[in-house]
């Protein structure tokens, strides 16, 4: 009887090499099915992901207005982005809020989260009332809290502060105000969907180890720092990547609140790709600018995540 192909060698014998599958028997083993079935996923996703891409490539070395005839001008549109100063105006913006937001909107969805973990009782609740800023359209938040930042002394916040004897503030008429108030309206306006995804990842927790803490006496400060923030380490290290490449391309709250204003001071580059495209009418140009700001991100995805791969796994 001799030894099929697929199994290993016996002692003393050399071990026998699998055969290589042809197209033929890999077709027979069902592989044409499994790309039949996977065939309209793929078209669709080809369809509306990757065609738009290409498109995109096209369009970024034509001056278009989309209603006139396309010139082909080549790689002039990017030389015409960078040389644009507002470029670099948007780009220090972009890279301002990032940091705010990094700062300020990072941890508060972690503690938020850890928060309502060690709650006995009430934690649905609690769970429910972080998440309502998420169920506010994004546009009425954002107009919500332009009223709130009213300059005068009958704003909401000004009024808060006028009961200690502060203010009034010119929160976004000032251009030193302007971005940090923006960072704090996007962190309320964030923070709701992030907690929601850091409390799912707390059960995964073992829960033995929060109960061998407490027989140790370990105060919550420990549990916190020993258990739940290297369990959540993964996670985090994945949230905090999303949120990088979110924050560069805001955009909502500076065009509703402060229009770039003032004196460019809240401007981002994807404001600018708008003013490119809406204002201008050069549809060419802001192609350019949005697949110089992708490949930004991709580089810098690339880079944290090589930069992290050993954190994550330790």
């Amino acid at each position: 009887m001799t030894a099929r192909p697929d199994l290993p060698a016996e002692p003393g014998q050399r071990p026998r090499r699998r055969r290589r599958r042809s197209p033929v028997t890999w077709a027979r083993s069902g592989g044409m099915a499994s790309v039949v079935f996977l065939l309209p996923l793929l078209i669709t996703f080809g369809f509306f992901s990757w065609l738009p891409v290409a498109k995109s490539l096209v369009l970024s070395m034509q001056r278009t207005n989309l209603v006139t005839a396309a010139e082909w001008v080549g790689l002039a549109n990017f030389e015409r982005v960078l040389a644009d100063p507002l470029l670099w105006t948007a780009v220090w913006n972009t890279t301002w809020f990032t940091l705010l937001a990094v700062v300020v909107g990072f941890p508060v969805p972690v503690m938020l989260a850890v928060f309502i973990g060690e709650l006995r009782k009430s934690r649905g609740l609690a769970s429910a009332l972080a998440y309502i800023p998420v169920i506010l359209p994004p546009v009425v938040a954002v107009l919500l809290w332009k009223a709130y930042y009213n300059p005068g002394p009958d704003g909401l916040f000004n009024t808060v502060l006028g009961w200690f004897g502060l203010g009034p503030f010119p929160w976004l008429q000032d251009g030193t105000m302007a971005m940090p108030s923006i960072v704090v309206q996007a962190t309320w306006a964030g923070f709701g969907g992030t907690t929601i995804i850091y409390l799912a990842a707390l059960r995964s927790v073992r829960t033995d180890l929060y109960e061998a803490a407490e027989v140790d006496g370990a105060s919550i400060w420990r549990r916190v720092w020993h258990i739940t923030l290297p369990q959540l380490r993964g996670i985090m290290l994945i949230m905090l990547l999303l949120q990088l490449i979110g924050t560069f391309q805001v955009f909502t709250e500076p065009f509703i609140m402060t229009g770039g204003g003032p004196e460019n001071r809240t401007t981002t580059i994807l404001m600018l790709i708008y003013n490119y495209a809406f204002i201008a009418g050069d549809y060419g140009k802001a192609t350019a600018l949005s697949l110089m700001l992708a490949g930004v991100l991709s580089i810098v995805s690339a880079v944290y995540l090589f930069l992290t791969r050993t954190w994550s796994k330790t």
